[in-house]
């Protein structure tokens, strides 16, 4: 029997490990970047991801925290990460109409064209004229 390295799949967690994983999900959620950052510094992941493909950059952009955003994105997360829903951390951040942090993931090369709900998406589906008139000075037309 191959152990788990070999194989290709990771290792069961304990219950204890998937809690503390999960807090680190919730740290994105409301904000606390101190802290998360911290554990990131530490060694998380930081495209750590729940099971619905949301990374803590996407959970950070989609509740408004900018400062956290631009940690995470100086520490390396992918920002164009896309969920099981086909959205990104900009496609939530436009959503959110949010022009800091789509600035902050624009300056970082995130692209407006990647995923199923893309930001350009977003824009259309809900009417979002001034989000488009940011991304068109940032990376041009449609």
């Amino acid at each position: 029997m191959a152990d788990d390295q070999q194989s290709g799949r990771a290792p069961e967690l304990t219950d204890e490990q998937l809690e503390f994983l999960h807090s680190m999900l919730d740290l994105a959620r409301s904000g606390k970047s101190a802290e998360l950052l911290d554990f990131i510094d530490q060694g998380i992941p930081v495209n750590l991801t729940n099971a619905q493909g949301d990374s803590l950059l996407i959970l950070a952009a989609y509740n408004d925290h900018a400062e956290l955003v631009r940690g995470l994105i100086e520490r390396g997360a992918d920002v164009d990460r896309v969920n099981d829903r086909g959205q990104t951390a900009l496609g939530c951040a436009v959503f959110r109409q949010n022009q800091a942090i789509t600035e902050s993931l624009l300056a970082a090369g995130a692209d407006p064209h990647v995923g199923g709900q893309n930001a350009y998406a977003v824009i259309d589906m809900f009417g979002l004229h001034a989000m488009q008139t940011l991304l068109e000075e940032h990376h041009g037309t449609p």
